[in-house]
């Protein structure tokens, strides 16, 4: 049976049952951790726990062994609410599905990247949030993994995983990349490279620089800094750029929330520097992993409508778009 056909008998038998609750979850000190993060977190760092939850729930798919802990209750219990009224209504789209097929877009074009470089590639997380990458994905067994984000994120995260898995032995054991180092940054300031030097990065070795689920939460001018940045090491050594963009319907729907959005990546990136770009939708045949099986879906509808199109004519609605986007360059092919 076929890898995306697995995806789907499984997606199809999992039962939409009531939430359990890993053990880990109950100890004293992990439901104290998570306390902080109800209690005092904004809302940007509060994703970071969204998204985990929904690769916690969507695990039958995306096996992430560290997603429980580090989403915490409340955003499992969130989450699990709305698939479970999904499921009983027939939804043709089960909340979570966008995030699991991301996820799962993320995981194989890592996976191909780290494959063409060979020797021990770098992978850079931007805005890394709860990743557990590091401790899922045996791709990453060469590779030295670096984790950017808030310092106070990235605290929470150690203390998580330090609880979860016990001994700094003990989560060496477990560590599938070769290595991890978080980098306390935020990279709306100018000085996230700098201190990514700092904690070890090696500007000439072979690099996949990952931004998923955040380049919208950004000031324009902070993304394109971003951007230019990374398509700058394009000069200097082999480059793949993985990231997700929203067009401009997505974030009008909260601009409070969202900021940056491009509704024709694949133009924008080769004007900063990038010489090749490849392209793809939710549902498209490397973005669907048998997780959206019904011709009706949203995703599909979307897909088949041309992209200039801002509002859907058969409903009114405006036509967000999710684009997943792969940018590679190297030093012969740069200008």
């Amino acid at each position: 049976m076929a890898e995306e056909e697995k995806r789907h008998q499984i997606q199809e038998e999992w039962p939409w049952r009531e939430l359990k609750l890993p053990e880990q979850l109950m100890a004293e000190k992990i439901r104290t951790l998570h306390a902080t993060i109800d209690g005092e977190w904004g809302a940007l760092p509060r994703t970071a726990c969204q998204t985990a939850a929904g690769r916690a729930l969507w695990n039958h798919v995306i096996h992430d062994p560290m997603a429980h802990v580090l989403a915490g209750e409340s955003f499992l219990k969130t989450l699990h609410e709305k698939m479970k009224k999904d499921k009983l209504n027939n939804a043709r789209e089960v909340s979570g599905v966008i995030l699991a097929v991301r996820t799962l877009w993320f995981d194989s074009k890592i996976e191909a990247a780290v494959s063409f470089f060979g020797n021990g590639a770098q992978v850079v997380l931007l805005g890394a949030g709860m990743d557990a990458r590091a401790y899922r994905l045996s791709c990453l067994k060469e590779s030295n993994v670096f984790e950017v984000d808030f310092p106070e994120l990235l605290q929470m995260k150690a203390a998580l995983l330090q609880e979860a898995l016990g001994s700094a032995e003990h989560r060496k054991k477990e560590l599938k990349a070769n290595s991890v180092t978080s980098v306390a940054a935020d990279i709306r300031d100018s000085d996230w490279l700098e201190k990514l030097h700092i904690r070890g990065f090696a500007p000439e070795k072979c690099t996949v620089w990952v931004l998923e689920g955040i380049l919208y939460y950004l000031p324009h001018p902070n993304a394109i800094q971003v951007l230019q940045t990374i398509a700058a090491k394009c000069l200097v050594t082999r480059t793949v750029l993985l990231a997700d963009f929203m067009n401009q319907s997505s974030v009008s729907l909260s601009n409070s929330t969202f900021h940056f959005y491009s509704d024709w990546p694949e133009q924008l990136l080769p004007a900063l520097g990038f010489p090749y770009v490849e392209l793809s939708q939710i549902g498209d045949p490397d973005a669907h992993f048998g997780l959206l099986n019904d011709p009706q879906n949203l995703f599909n509808k979307l897909r088949n409508l041309p992209r200039s199109i801002q509002t859907n004519p058969e409903d009114g609605s405006p036509c967000c778009r999710l684009f997943l986007v792969e940018a590679s360059g190297f030093p012969k092919q740069s200008t």
